[in-house]
């Protein structure tokens, strides 16, 4: 009788490991996706800051004031384009104007 027991108590811990082990997989698996997403938010931050501080050093001195205005006139240019393309309802459909 003892011996039943004991391969039944065997077979019980054996069967809440095996489910402690598909726990810890499952948490595993959540905590790579969240450390790949974290990481990639990392990143794309990462990124906008070099960009950043590549735009800040390419505006610097005379070269960079000439340069500003240049992106300043092609800025403005290119929204005056896109609005009078939505005027006349030329432009692309989400710029277009929704008529009744």
């Amino acid at each position: 009788m003892a011996t039943i027991i004991a391969a039944l108590t065997n077979f019980g811990q054996s069967l809440a490991a095996i489910g402690l082990s598909l726990l810890y997989s499952v948490l595993a698996v959540f905590q790579a996706a969240f450390a790949l997403f974290q990481s990639m938010i990392e990143t794309i931050l990462k990124l906008g800051q070099s960009i950043t501080t590549l735009v800040l050093e390419l505006f610097q001195g005379v070269f960079g004031f000439v340069f500003a205005n240049f992106a300043a006139i092609l800025v403005v240019g290119g929204v005056y384009y896109l609005y009078t393309l939505r005027q006349q309802g030329r432009g692309p459909k989400m710029l277009q104007k929704n008529r009744l």
